[in-house]
């Protein structure tokens, strides 16, 4: 009797496991669905990194109880191979970051140099920070300007050519700016036109020696979670709520998600394509996605192109440091022409809600 509940016991948990599984290759491959006609499904990456803890909890329970059974979790990781190494990629002691062909690049939401509760100044304290990383090409997102603050003349201080452009609509009182701060001659800049109110993306023509790279700079669409939405969120990452109030504040969060993803899902197409059309030039496409490594977004930014961090990265490179959103949403990709050496997130720095992104490339030389 012992004998046959302990066997569908472990039956019973073998099947928890299976289903554990299913569902990481469900939330580890859902950034193939498009949001906007599967605004739900797209939502579960997010989620991607509980269902592999999920499944890494089982592991210790098959080594004790049941060693045959330890296939089902190791089935499954292997199974989830691309998903795992996209969000968690593992590259130890690339220290190689200097040499002739080599580019210093900073991606930097900077939140309109606003700060948090512990700068009184936050201009000065990034602006510091970027004159010691010395970056070849700081892209800024939210690089607000105004009369008291004029960052394009301060940065003259660093960098040689420099520019911002509003992408907000001119009717949103909300100000929202991209720009590009380098060692390289401006050629010239393109808007890249999509149906958004307060972000956007611009192409940056740099001569770099006797190439011209593109660089494209992205502020994507925002989730639009108020701060009451917001700490909503918190009650239910700690409990406090009821489960009607949960699986009506969870319908509602999702739904608002669902509908920004759909929304960067569209930009996405528009900027790959814009990508596309250029590809004979080398190309950098960079920014704020606010999108997880597991999403559409980034999936679809990423074709036909290298995914810096993927490539060359460690760890988690949470970029986002507000309590609650523990997620990567500042992106690098480069073509072809180039060589990822190393990719980190900084987060000794946190002057602004991003921490910066930075990516040492190397030019490939020519055939």
């Amino acid at each position: 009797m012992i004998k046959k509940l302990k066997t569908f016991t472990l039956n019973l948990i073998a099947g928890a496991n299976v289903a554990a599984v299913l569902l990481m290759l469900l939330a580890g491959y859902s950034d193939r669905l498009h949001p906007g006609s599967h605004p739900w499904l797209a939502c579960l990456g997010m989620l991607f990194p509980l269902t592999l803890l999920a499944n890494l909890v089982f592991v210790p329970f098959w080594v004790f109880f049941s060693w045959r059974r330890l296939a089902i979790p190791v089935v499954g990781f292997a199974l989830a191979y691309v998903p795992i190494r996209i969000y968690i990629p593992l590259h130890f002691g690339n220290d190689a970051t200097g040499g002739d062909g080599v580019l210093r690049i900073m991606s930097y939401n900077v939140a309109g140099y606003g700060g948090n509760w512990k700068y009184d100044n936050a201009f000065d304290t990034i602006f510091s920070y970027v004159r010691r990383q010395q970056p070849d090409i700081l892209c800024t997102q939210e690089d607000m300007t105004s009369k008291w603050l004029d960052t394009k003349k301060r940065y003259a201080e660093l960098f040689a050519y420099n520019d911002t452009v509003h992408v907000n609509d001119p009717r949103v009182k909300l100000t929202n700016s991209v720009g590009i701060h380098t060692r390289f001659p401006i050629l010239r800049k393109e808007r890249i036109n999509y149906d958004s109110k307060t972000n956007g993306s611009v192409a940056f023509f740099l001569q770099v020696g006797g190439d011209t790279v593109i660089v494209v700079n992205n502020h994507l669409e925002n989730t639009h979670l108020s701060t009451k939405d917001r700490d909503r969120y918190q009650d239910l990452l700690r409990g406090s709520m009821s489960r009607d109030t949960v699986r009506a504040e969870t319908s509602l969060l999702v739904d608002k998600l669902g509908e920004a993803m759909a929304h960067r899902s569209r930009h996405a197409d528009v900027i790959r394509r814009y990508v596309k059309e250029h590809s004979s030039h080398p190309v950098i496409v960079c920014g704020d996605f606010n999108d997880t490594p597991i999403s559409y977004t980034r999936h679809r930014m990423a074709e036909g192109l290298t995914d810096c961090f993927v490539e060359s990265g460690c760890g988690l490179g949470l970029s986002f440091n507000r309590n609650g959103f523990p997620f990567r949403i500042d992106h690098l990709m480069c073509s072809e022409h180039f060589i990822p050496i190393k990719c980190e997130i900084d987060s000794k720095i946190d002057v602004s809600d991003h921490y910066p992104l930075l990516c040492w490339l190397k030019m490939r030389e020519k055939p």
